[in-house]
């Protein structure tokens, strides 16, 4: 019996990619992240939420952050679009404090949050019409965003027009329209099909790839995380920590073929072991995700 070749380990880096992360650490810090906490008040008492978060992220850097569920990641990227304060630390965006939601960063959540009586060109002129732009100047920027994603024949079409992933595709570009320093998305394709979220994730690359933008992007999906991030924040949950900062191995460019490859596939398992840590037996964890189930039937052939 043919034996396969053991993985090689996670940290491995070809000399291509070591020089990649050796020339991103050089360019300039965009977000940075201090001793970042929040804690909730409720009727049990505090809940703390997230812990002593600590991370930053250079310009024109791909960073996806992953945890199990409980972790917040949601509550850490509204922290960082100023939409939730926080209780300790400091997030700085380009040395300054973020004190509440501002141009400078762009958001895309996964539900589709586009004004349905507005069209594709409406939705995406929003942004900077509200920033004092004229409308011609406005509908200019906009087109030249629709076409970056690739809705150049939709301008005049309406959300409820559109498939789910060409939703997508106008929330970034919308988001994209105030060009801010960095675009926070909350698991934008979660709710796509599998098929659907592939051909995003590859949109969302030639995006990025094509204009100066930072991306932070929370996703539960690990393919999702290694196949689009140059590193991966993974998070454990109650409270959120940070518990690893992992430099993605995978070479760029970045195509379908090296989801099988061993630096995609030795990130994977590392990922696994982080997220979904072997569970002891007779323990407390092991009673909540296996919990009793009483047989409520008196049929004789057993399924199994």
């Amino acid at each position: 019996m043919h034996n396969p070749q053991p993985i090689p380990g996670y940290l491995l880096q070809s000399p291509e990619v070591r020089a990649r992360f050796e020339r991103l650490q050089q360019r300039e810090v965009i977000l940075e992240v201090k001793d970042l906490g929040k804690t909730f008040d409720s009727a049990q008492g505090e809940t703390v939420a997230l812990r002593n978060i600590n991370f930053k992220t250079h310009r024109r850097e791909f960073v996806c952050v992953i945890g199990p569920s409980g972790c917040g990641k949601s509550t850490l990227i509204r922290i960082l679009a100023g939409l939730e304060s926080h209780t300790t630390g400091e997030v700085l965006l380009d040395g300054k404090p973020v004190d509440g939601p501002g141009p400078d960063r762009g958001m895309v959540f996964q539900g589709y949050t586009l004004f349905p009586w507005l069209s594709v060109k409406q939705n995406v002129m929003f942004g900077p019409e509200m920033n004092g732009h004229g409308k011609l100047q406005a509908e200019r920027e906009a087109r030249q965003w629709i076409d970056l994603v690739g809705l150049s024949k939709f301008v005049d079409a309406y959300p409820h027009q559109l498939s789910g992933g060409m939703k997508q595709r106008v929330a970034i570009a919308r988001a994209l329209a105030n060009q801010p320093r960095i675009l926070l998305m909350d698991e934008p394709f979660g709710a796509l099909d599998a098929q659907t979220r592939g051909k995003m994730q590859a949109h969302m690359l030639d995006i990025w790839k094509n204009i100066d933008i930072t991306v932070l992007f929370i996703t539960h999906d690990l393919d999702e995380a290694i196949f689009l991030a140059d590193r991966i924040l993974v998070l454990k949950a109650h409270p959120g920590e940070v518990q690893e900062l992992i430099e993605v191995p995978v070479p760029r460019p970045r195509h379908t073929g090296q989801v099988t490859s061993a630096e995609f596939l030795a990130t994977r398992a590392r990922l696994e072991e982080l997220i979904h840590p072997p569970v002891q037996p007779g323990s407390a964890e092991e009673d909540e995700i296996r919990p009793q189930v009483f047989r409520m039937t008196n049929v004789e052939d057993n399924v199994e």
